[in-house]
C-alpha cells in the first residue's frame, strides 16, 4: 500500500514559478473517511489565491485544489455507502494539514464523496463539486421563492453555468449577462433573458424588470456597481468576501463560503442527479499533467475560460 504520492505543491507564496510536483505522505483512511486514487482535479480561482498568499499557520509546501474525481481505493470504518472501485467525485479544503485535491492519492471525509454523474468523464466530474456547492449555498443564502427574479453576473462562467439551472429548478426567473458571442451558450443554461455584459448590465437588469431584481449572484465581482440591478431591500450573494462599504437602500450582502458545506452529501447528490440528466453542462477547458500546473494557472489568470483547466494524473 502506497505511503506517498505525487501532488502539485506551492513551495512559497508567489507567482507560477512557486508551483512544483512534490511527494506527499498519504495515510490510510480513518473512520468515516475514504482514500481515492485521483485521476483529475480542477483548477479554480481559489487556487490562484492560495498560491499568491499561502496558508496561514501551515508550513509550505501547500497542495491546492478543492475538487477532484477518481476511484475509491480504501474505505474506513463505518463507511457503507462507498466501495473500492467506485468512480467518484469529491470536494475538500486545501487548508487542511494534508492539503487539497491536486494529489494522486487523497483521503477525504466520505460525506464529501459521491458517484460521478452518469455519462461524465472523470475530467468533467472534477469540475462540478466545488462550484456546484458554491451555487447551491448562494441560492440558500439568497432565500428566494418560486416566481422571484435572480440576476447572475458572469453568465458564461462555470459558477454561473451551474447557478442558473439550479435557480430554474427552484422556480426562479433568471437574468444573466454575456458577450454577444456567448449569449446562445448562456441561454442554453436556462437564463430567461441574457443582457449586455459589462458596466451596463445592472441598468439593463433594472430596465428589464421595471424596478430591479429580488436577488443578485455576483460571480463577476462587480461589487457595489451591481446595486442598481436590485430593488430596495434586495439581497446580493458575493463569492469572495465583501470590502466595498456599507450597502444602500436596505440591500443586504450575504457572503458565500463554500468551505462550510463541503460535507453536504445531499447537495452533492443533487448535483450528480441534475448533471446525469443533462441539466448541468460539465465543461473542461483543457487538461494538464501536474508538471504543467503553472500553465493551468496562467490560463486561469488570463480570464475568459469557458470551463475549467484540469490537472490529470
Amino acid at each position: 500500500m502506497a505511503t506517498t504520492a505525487r501532488a502539485v505543491g506551492i513551495t512559497r507564496p508567489g507567482g507560477t514559478e512557486v508551483l512544483e510536483v512534490i511527494e506527499r505522505p498519504v495515510r490510510e483512511p480513518g473512520p468515516g473517511e475514504v482514500r481515492l486514487v485521483v485521476h483529475a482535479a480542477a483548477v479554480n480561482p481559489t487556487d490562484i489565491g492560495l498560491r499568491e498568499r499561502g496558508v496561514e499557520d501551515l508550513p509550505a509546501p501547500w497542495v491546492p485544489g478543492m475538487d477532484a474525481a477518481g476511484t475509491v481505493e480504501l474505505v474506513g470504518e463505518s463507511v457503507d455507502r462507498l466501495t473500492p472501485g467506485d468512480r467518484v467525485m469529491v470536494a475538500v479544503s486545501p487548508r487542511r494539514p494534508e492539503g487539497g485535491a491536486q494529489a494522486e492519492l487523497l483521503v477525504a471525509p466520505a460525506a464529501s464523496v459521491v458517484p460521478v454523474p452518469d455519462g461524465a468523464t472523470l475530467e468533467q466530474a472534477a469540475s462540478l463539486p466545488m462550484n456546484g456547492l458554491t451555487a447551491l449555498l448562494a441560492l440558500e443564502l439568497l432565500d428566494l421563492h418560486p416566481g422571484q427574479t435572480l440576476a447572475v453576473s458572469g453568465g458564461a462562467g462555470l459558477l454561473a453555468s451551474y447557478a442558473i439551472p439550479l435557480a430554474k429548478e427552484r422556480g426562479l426567473r433568471v437574468l444573466a449577462d454575456a458577450k454577444p458571442e456567448d449569449q446562445p451558450l448562456v441561454r442554453s443554461f436556462g437564463a430567461e433573458a441574457v443582457l449586455v455584459r459589462g458596466d451596463g448590465f445592472p441598468a439593463a437588469v433594472r430596465a428589464e424588470t421595471l424596478g430591479g431584481v429580488d436577488g443578485f449572484l455576483d460571480t463577476a465581482l462587480l461589487g457595489r456597481a451591481a446595486f442598481p440591478a436590485l430593488h430596495d431591500a434586495g439581497v446580493m450573494a458575493v463569492v469572495r468576501g465583501w470590502s466595498d462599504g456599507e450597502p444602500e437602500r436596505g440591500i443586504e450582502i450575504r457572503r458565500v463560503w463554500v468551505s462550510t458545506v463541503l460535507e453536504r452529501t445531499a447537495w452533492l447528490d443533487e448535483l450528480r442527479r441534475l448533471a446525469s440528466r443533462g441539466g448541468l453542462q460539465l465543461r473542461v477547458a483543457g487538461t494538464y499533467p501536474p508538471e504543467r500546473a503553472a500553465d493551468a494557472h496562467r490560463v486561469m489568470e488570463a480570464g475568459g475560460l469557458r470551463g475549467r483547466a484540469v490537472i490529470v494524473f
